[in-house]
Parts: structure tokens; sequence; C-alpha cells
């Protein structure tokens, strides 16, 4: 595995952080540097129009498409000089890291042209329409179905646990248009819009007051017959390519996120004499050891794409990779509510200000839960092994599909 980069790479490592520091507020990279409330939504505002203006939006994007065409090992660099100086990539996860690379490699050019600009400037926002009560980690299973009437799609059905449907202009949703076809096919992917009399938004309050996620009810909801992504009945292949872009270039930074959370749960540790605890100090060591086998697994996964290996090891831990850190992270979270001990029963939320919940994002405090960043991290953690695929079912697909074992009985 060679961890060195190239010198093209290096160099454009270069432009990158100088653009960076001629473009972030003045004292950003200052120890204690804070933001008031209005000075952080205005950099919000105008955050995101630098980022379109610079090409730094969906940079891996051809250039034909206002993307930079950044060929892999310059993407990396990108994702990880903006990690280090702490700035925010993205317009908007849903638009620029899935339905808009899944539109570029499976739309036609008629919804290139219609959607990526939009996207890249963040003129629309997404949400995505997967999961359904009883299909969830068994996507294959949706019942939500849409019937063509003329030049437009007719849906009825239920999503759940939709993230950004409360505010989100589309959503990519998959429907079943061919009800006879085997489960796996028959499915199609739609792009469908948000603010219609047929879709009813309801969220769902958690137990910390917020509503990250919501419920989206189709009741003859309407979909341009030309918004189908990879043609009708072709909607699964579609899907998978969608959530195969969810890890990319974020390979070798997408560990130090929980690097960053160990610390802080470390330095907690040790203020408090909980660090003194031979059993504490054992969780801590287990913490770090994970970590660092995700960012090994990281550099492993991304020479392979360099290589073009097709090495069944590297193709494993793409299998196990969510399975693997959305564990950790609800394993380090008990063991940083358990050194907080009582004082991590208090609600000492922000109530002030936006606060940043690792994984989840910025969040402002709930006003009926104050929730402090550590405790929404927590509850944050009970849904990362469920959304995406359950922990259980992840090991029943790695088990079947990846290992060959054989298949658990089905009834009947």
């Amino acid at each position: 595995m060679d961890l060195t980069y190239p010198p093209d790479a290096e160099e454009f490592r270069g432009e990158v952080r100088s653009w960076l520091e001629d473009n972030l507020p003045e004292g950003w990279f200052d120890d204690g540097f804070e933001q008031t409330p209005e000075e952080r939504k205005a950099f919000n505002r105008e955050w995101t129009a630098k980022l379109h203006e610079g090409k730094w939006l969906c940079a891996s994007w051809p250039e034909e498409y206002g993307g930079r065409g950044l060929p892999t090992m310059h993407a990396v660099v990108l994702a990880e000089e903006f990690h280090h100086a702490g700035a925010p990539m993205r317009a908007d996860f849903f638009g620029d890291t899935l339905v808009g690379p899944t539109i570029l490699q499976w739309g036609t050019e008629e919804q290139k042209q219609e959607f990526i600009p939009k996207i890249q400037s963040g003129e629309i926002s997404w949400c995505q329409g997967f999961s359904e009560p009883d299909a969830g980690s068994d996507l294959a299973g949706l019942k939500t179905k849409a019937e063509l009437d003329g030049d437009e799609w007719v849906i009825n059905g239920q999503k759940i646990w939709t993230t950004q449907a409360g505010f989100a202009d589309y959503i990519f949703v998959l429907a079943r248009t061919d009800p006879d076809a085997p489960k796996h096919k028959g499915i199609s992917y739609l792009l469908c819009p948000m603010k219609q009399p047929g879709i009813e938004v309801r969220p769902i309050k958690q137990i910390d007051a917020s509503a990250e996620f919501y419920e989206v009810f189709f009741t003859d909801a309407r979909c341009p017959k030309d918004n189908v992504v990879g043609g009708v009945n072709g909607g699964w292949k579609v899907a998978m390519t969608t959530l195969g872009f969810e890890r990319g270039t974020s390979a070798t930074t997408g560990y130090r996120r929980f690097e960053k959370e160990l610390e802080g749960i470390t330095a907690m540790a040790k203020a408090n004499g909980k660090a003194e605890d031979p059993r504490i100090r054992q969780g801590l060591a287990d913490a770090w050891s994970k970590v660092q086998i995700m960012k090994v697994n990281g550099l492993r996964s991304l020479s392979s794409v360099l290589t073009g290996s097709k090495d069944l090891g590297v193709a494993t831990l793409g299998a196990t990779n969510k399975m693997f850190w959305s564990e950790y992270h609800r394993d380090v979270m008990e063991l940083a509510m358990e050194i907080a001990g009582m004082g991590g029963q208090i609600l000492t939320g922000n109530l002030a200000e936006e606060e940043s919940v690792p994984g989840y994002g910025a969040r402002k405090t709930n006003e009926e839960y104050p929730a402090s960043v550590l405790q929404s991290a927590f509850f944050f953690s009970r849904s990362e092994t469920i959304w995406g695929g359950t922990a259980q079912i992840q090991r029943n697909i790695v088990g079947e599909r990846v290992l060959g074992l054989p298949k658990e009985p089905r009834p009947g």
C-alpha cells in the first residue's frame, strides 16, 4: 500500500490551502476563534456562493457540467484540506454527494441540464425517499407505487426516516412501477417535486424533542414523466449507485470526526479523574484502536481505487464499513456518558446559538429539551446502527453475499 501522494496532488494541496486562507473569515485559524450567531448566519449564506464561484463544490464532476474534473487523488486532497481547515465543503449532502453524481452517471442529457446547475449553485435542496415502514434494510420490499397518467407519474405510498423532507425542494424516490415483476425489478427512480398538494410531510419527534427525520405521505402526488433516472423499471441499479456514492473521497477523512470526538472524551476522563479507572482506560484504548482501524481501512480502500485492484478483502471492507463505524460510535458514546457521570444527565445545551453535533452537523438547541452536544451525539448514535441498513441485516448480507455462507431459512 503506497501512502505517498504524487507531486501534482501536493501542488494542488497548496492551491486549495491558499484559497481557504484567502477566503475564510479573518482569524478563522486562530485558537479560540468564535463567531456571533449573526456572523455565523452571514458566513453560511456567503460561503456556498464562494464555493460555487471557485468551483470547489462538486469539483470532481466533469468540467462540461460545472466541475473541475478532478482525478481521485486530487479530490481526496481537497476533502483533506477542507476537513483540516474545519471549513464546510457541501451545499447540500443529498444533492451534491448522492443524487447529483447519480444523475451524471444514469441521467439523460435533459436531466443533467435541468438539475446539475441548480444542485451546484445550491438553488434546490433534496431529500432521499428510500425507506418505508416495512422496507428499510430490505429496501426491495418497498410498496410505494407510481402509475403513468399521460405525461405524469401518479405516486401513492409512504416513506419514513426522511432527512430534510421538511424543507427540501425535491425528493429522489423509489417507487414500484411494475407490480408483477420480481421485487428487485419493477422499481423506478423518480425525481419528484416536494412542494405540491399530493405530498404531506410530518416530523418525527425524537427523545431530545428534535425532529431531524420526517414521514412523507404521497397521495396522488405528481411527477413529470421524464423525471425517471436510469429508465422505467431500472431503479434498483440506480439506487445502488446512489448508496455507493456515500463512501467516495471520505476514505482519508471519514475517521477524523471520530478521532477528534475521542480526543474530547479522553480529555474529559482525564479532567474528572475517570481516567484512573482501569476499565475506563481499557475502553478508551479499545476506542482508539478502532479509530486507527478505520484510518487504515480507508487508506486500503483508496489504494484499491487508485490501482484498480479487485482485492476481495477490500471489497469486504466496503460491505462492513458502515456496520463497523456505527457500532463503534454507539459504544463509544455509551462510554462517554459513563465518563460524564451524573453531570452527563444535566441539560446544558446552548439556547443562544447553533452547536455542531458529530455526525449530525449544526443544530439549534431545542427549548423543550436543551440537550448538550454530548447528549445529542449520544442520542444520535443510537440511530446510526439503524439508518442505511441495520447492523443485523448488514451481517446477513456480508455472510450470504460476500462470504458465501448458507442463506437463512425463509418462512413457508
